[in-house]
């Protein structure tokens, strides 16, 4: 079993404990009831001139162990939107990642960025538990789900007003990603699932198959600015940097160094 398909079906055990807890029923009442939180537009926040950050919060995965301790996640986030991240991504998966989402809740109060739930979504419960829980958009990954479920569970996030990061790996992943949902944000994941080696060239390889129109997000892997500008030179709109950035002595500068906020007099 790969271990994408251990967190899923770990994933899948824990949705039928949460709902035993707390119903879909009473998680939808919950969301009818719910004020209606600030607009913050996920998509737009991808689009912007440059490469934009989508900043993540990630506390431990099973290729690193435990990344960061003692920070809480408002000091995080808040480290983030000052650092000129376009966005955030909070890791909420418990087993293997050591998140929750209590992490989403704390970044929806502490900063104005839009969230997208990072998770591994294999039922309409999680969909409806994001958007209570405060998220902009959420993560749905081709190599976890069947497509029908990636069909359904797409159409029902966009019912909810949740924006869809469809996570790609390879060519038939993206081919599924476009005949399927006709994806509107694409997420190319550098890292393989299966293995959890990272090779940043799966974006530029897979970019050549995307059509123009569509938000390609680069996933996993950047570490510096010289690979942040090599990626906006082929047309990436933005990325999504956690560990890098999670094991900074401070994040903000780090941040800021990835988008070329610091030293920039030096590059001329």
């Amino acid at each position: 079993m790969s271990v994408l398909e251990r967190i899923v079906e770990s994933t899948q055990k824990q949705v039928k404990k949460r709902k035993k807890k707390v119903s879909l029923s009473d998680l939808e009442r919950l969301l009818a009831e719910r004020e209606h939180h600030d607009d913050r537009p996920f998509s737009e926040a991808l689009t912007r001139p440059g490469v934009s950050v989508i900043a993540e919060h990630k506390r431990a995965s099973p290729s690193a162990g435990t990344i960061r301790d003692g920070a809480t996640v408002e000091e995080i986030v808040t480290a983030y939107e000052r650092g000129g991240a376009a966005a955030l991504s909070i890791l909420t998966e418990g087993p293997h990642f050591q998140g929750h989402l209590d992490d989403l809740r704390a970044a929806q109060a502490a900063c104005g960025l839009p969230i997208l739930r990072k998770d591994f979504i294999v039922d309409r419960y999680q969909l409806v538990e994001s958007a209570v829980a405060g998220a902009d958009a959420i993560l749905l990954i081709v190599a976890a789900l069947s497509e029908k479920e990636l069909e359904m569970l797409y159409a029902e996030a966009y019912e909810l007003d949740l924006a869809v990061l469809v996570e790609v790996h390879d060519e038939d992943e993206l081919k599924t990603a476009l005949e399927v949902v006709d994806a509107d944000i694409i997420g190319i994941n550098n890292r393989n699932l299966v293995d959890f080696s990272v090779d940043l060239e799966t974006t530029f390889e897979l970019l050549a198959d995307v059509p123009t129109g569509k938000t390609v997000v680069s996933e996993s892997g950047i570490h510096h600015r010289e690979q942040l500008e090599d990626l906006e030179r082929v047309g990436v709109d933005a990325v999504l940097v956690g560990e890098s950035l999670m094991r900074a002595p401070d994040p903000e500068a780090a941040l800021n160094e990835l988008l070329g906020h610091q030293g920039e007099d030096d590059l001329v």
